[in-house]
């Protein structure tokens, strides 16, 4: 896994994913700030009482949990938007470090849409529910969030590469087959997504970690690209 991820890294200094990465972050960036934007606009219109220095602290705390909100649920907020872009970066990857495969299959639009959208119903109702945990247990809630997210973006960016060269029960197969391995990948990923300004190349940086990933699980079970 650890020279999979090296590779991820490398893949910055291709130019052509670093264009790829500054549309990506930029539009994801502009949803977080017109999402939290619209939110602190209708809490200012919420007036709760009359008495002046109350609505400051309601309005003071109101947006600290809306600021706390959008960084718990980054990691499946920045997976979805960054997903209508990353096909790119695994198109790059594979044509610089894997020049002898085939043209990857074309799934089926719905199919990518259904992933898609499951994956952000799942990630971000799970993170939410787990929010007391992340807020009342010091120490347990770091261990909760990585296993988590790990859980669930291993998942993600694994199915995305995958995709594109399986069907999705041949994908699903050899995620379960290799769950453990991938699991870890999602936790590294998830870490990366945490760490400020390395969080915005994060998304860049798993797909080709994934990449790279998929291709050495695929060799070593001998399972063919599917038409």
């Amino acid at each position: 896994m650890l020279p999979a991820l090296i590779k991820g890294f490398d893949a910055l200094r291709d130019a052509a994913i670093r264009r790829v990465l500054y549309l990506s972050v930029g539009g994801a960036l502009l949803l977080l700030v017109v999402l939290a934007a619209g939110a602190e606009y209708l809490l200012q219109r919420i007036h709760f009482l009359d008495i002046a220095w109350i609505e400051w602290v309601i309005d003071l705390l109101g947006g600290l949990a809306i600021l706390a909100l959008v960084w718990i649920t980054f990691p499946g907020t920045v997976g979805v938007v960054m997903s209508l872009f990353l096909d790119r970066v695994a198109a790059r990857i594979e044509s610089r470090h894997y020049p002898h495969l085939p043209p990857p299959r074309q799934p089926p639009l719905l199919e990518m849409v259904r992933v898609a959208v499951n994956f952000a119903l799942i990630s971000i109702s799970l993170n939410l529910l787990a929010v007391p945990v992340y807020f009342l247990l010091p120490v347990i809630n770091i261990f909760v969030f990585y296993s988590l997210n790990g859980y669930l973006l291993g998942r993600e960016y694994f199915e995305l590469v995958a995709l594109r060269r399986l069907e999705e029960v041949d994908a699903r197969a050899l995620r379960r087959a290799h769950q453990g391995v991938i699991f870890l990948g999602g936790a590294a990923i998830a870490f990366l997504l945490t760490v400020p300004l390395v969080n915005l190349m994060a998304p860049v940086i798993a797909t080709a970690f994934m990449v790279h990933l998929f291709e050495s699980l695929r060799r070593r079970v001998g399972m063919v690209q599917s038409a």
